[in-house]
């Protein structure tokens, strides 16, 4: 039965010009609704995702997706949109690059797209499909891979499968979700079938080696090896670099940044970012965690929420937050200072990307440097601290380094009027 699926998909389907290997032969033949190929780099994860969307475009009416987190990643150098360009460009099948879809002479449609922020899901709610595919799952969360099933369906009278295809290496923000699902649990319906570059004669099998042996230990363990085991607590922080203490000296100077989402959650976001409000205190070049604030709200409360952190914190603590580029940012600064009337306040414009932002604070926690101050925020604290730049989320990391920022910066040191950068 494998063998006569794969005969009549693939082997003799114009629409794949490759022969695929046999990981990926074996794994285009399985019955499965769902199937997971892949786990190491090299071992043909694209190829066979592309395959496997074009098992079916010989029969009317038959609708796949491929997905990836960003357009960007669609469009990259020999990514699935261009491979598919070299797949089926002249041969008959029509291309609409602003609907990024191919049209087969079946009229059978391959369309490419991604899902970028979790609303994303929403674009692809009136759809109608028997395959989708997702290219680097661990770049998901497993909510937009749950809500997808829902765009799996089929007329009675046909007899294509309803299938759901996924290609990932190990690590990413969806690792724990994707190797519970399916490296570690047992399901009839759901396979994983793990391929490596040695499974990939079309490959320079030794070169590439050689470029994953430059990794550190843990990237190459996963990307070499296809290892789901190893995984780092975060690319850039230890817990162990955060002893908790009691209290702060009662003189250190201090200051709160806030990461101002204002984002609530709604029936189209069930995972919106965070504001968060992060108090740091430094006494000595010893830097104390205090307290943070940490809320869902619209933007309507996150000023309420600020005006009464500042009361709460007092005269003693400088409130910042990042000043924005443009005429627009002058107007949030110049609401801001009236919002704030009575308290230092500082409006920060910030240049450098999220990790570089973050660097001085963790080097400091490195050295011993950063402690904090017990409270019932840790955990969650700690939580997206030590996945960082891996989490799902980053708000409190910013909120953090900005008010690291705050009182490592010269010209923040000073509480009084509104500062620019």
């Amino acid at each position: 039965m494998a063998a006569d699926l794969l005969r009549l998909t693939v082997l003799g389907n114009p629409w794949i010009p490759h022969s695929p290997t046999v990981k990926q032969a074996y794994a285009l033949s399985l019955p499965h609704l769902e199937v997971l190929f892949g786990g190491a780099a090299g071992g043909g994860k694209s190829d066979w995702l592309l395959a496997s969307a074009a098992q079916y475009v010989n029969t009317a009416g038959y609708a796949a997706l491929l997905l990836r987190k960003t357009y960007a990643d669609l469009a990259l150098p020999n990514a699935l949109m261009e491979r598919a360009q070299g797949w089926w460009s002249g041969r008959g099948a029509h291309w609409n690059g602003e609907t990024h879809t191919w049209t087969f002479p079946s009229g059978a449609t391959v369309t490419f797209g991604y899902l970028e922020h979790e609303a994303d899901i929403y674009r692809y709610q009136g759809a109608e499909l028997q395959m989708i595919g997702f290219d680097e799952l661990t770049q998901f969360s497993e909510r937009q891979y749950v809500y997808l099933f829902s765009r799996l369906r089929r007329l009675k009278a046909t007899n294509v499968p309803l299938r759901m295809r996924a290609a990932s290496n190990p690590g990413g923000v969806g690792h724990e979700w994707v190797k519970a699902r399916f490296v570690t649990a047992q399901d009839a319906q759901r396979a994983f079938i793990p391929a490596r570059v040695l499974d990939n004669p079309y490959i320079d099998q030794a070169e590439y080696i050689r470029s994953l042996g430059l990794l550190d230990s843990i990237t190459r363990a996963q990307l070499l090896d296809g290892n789901w085991d190893v995984r780092r607590e975060g690319a850039l922080a230890r817990r162990e670099w955060f002893p908790v203490v009691d209290a702060a000296p009662v003189d250190a100077q201090r200051a709160r940044f806030w990461d101002m989402a204002a984002t609530e959650r709604s029936a189209k976001s069930s995972d919106p970012d965070w504001t968060v409000g992060t108090r740091v205190a430094n006494k000595g070049g010893t830097y104390y965690v205090e307290h943070v604030v940490r809320e869902r709200v619209g933007a309507a409360q996150v000023e309420g929420l600020i005006r009464q952190t500042a009361q709460a914190d007092g005269q003693a603590v400088t409130v910042c937050w990042e000043q924005e580029g443009g005429s627009s940012g002058k107007i949030v600064t110049s609401h801001m200072e009236k919002l704030l009337g009575g308290f230092p306040f500082r409006a920060v414009p910030v240049h450098k990307d999220k990790v570089t932002r973050a660097m001085p604070m963790l080097s400091q926690a490195e050295a011993g440097n950063v402690k904090l101050v017990r409270g019932p925020w840790i955990a969650a604290w700690l939580d997206e601290m030590c996945a960082f730049p891996q989490a799902a989320h980053d708000d409190q990391v910013d909120s953090a380094s900005g008010a690291f920022a705050a009182l490592t910066t010269t010209h923040y040191k000073q509480p009084g009027a509104v500062s620019y950068v």
